[in-house]
């Protein structure tokens, strides 16, 4: 427990708290999909992966030998964490992040369900493993995100006033 502006009595509010987990969260979140992204280029980690597609349904290359991944897919990922480092540096940041980016990740899951993974269509790539992970990871981040709106739904009405 440290002194602060915001709060002097040097007690964490539990906005602050939110704060805190929620950019932690993010900052995780971020440096997994980097670190996913570069994984995605390594071989052994990455199976199937001479040659490697840009994009494509044809795609052979699959990282951990169980998700499809291809040099877009691959950079998405690593454009994914370092758009989240950036944002974690801020909780409104940090939110947005979490809730936009697993949004995005649940249209992607939607997406590969609905399409015939066997066609131009599927140019990300993505397969079966791929969309469940999506969904779960789409669902994950909202959730996680959600701390993130407390904290500044907290900070705007007055965080560590007497209840």
């Amino acid at each position: 427990m440290s002194y602060s502006r915001t709060n002097p009595s040097g007690y964490d509010t539990d906005a602050e708290k939110a704060s805190k987990t929620v950019r932690g969260i993010a900052t995780v979140v971020g440096a997994v999909f980097l670190l996913v992204g570069i994984l995605g280029f390594i071989p052994g980690i990455t199976t199937n992966i001479y040659p490697i597609d840009f994009a494509g349904h044809d795609a052979h290359a699959k990282l951990l030998g169980l998700f499809e991944v291809s040099i877009l897919h691959n950079v998405v990922h690593l454009l994914f964490g370092v758009v989240g480092l950036s944002m974690a540096k801020s909780t409104k940041g940090a939110t947005s992040y979490l809730v936009g980016g697993g949004v995005i990740y649940l249209v992607l899951a939607v997406y590969g369900a609905v399409i015939d993974l066997a066609t131009g269509a599927n140019f990300v790539p993505v397969n079966t493993a791929d969309n469940w992970l999506h969904l779960v990871l789409g669902l994950g981040m909202v959730a996680l995100g959600l701390i993130g709106l407390r904290a500044t739904k907290d900070n705007r009405v007055g965080a560590g006033a007497p209840r």
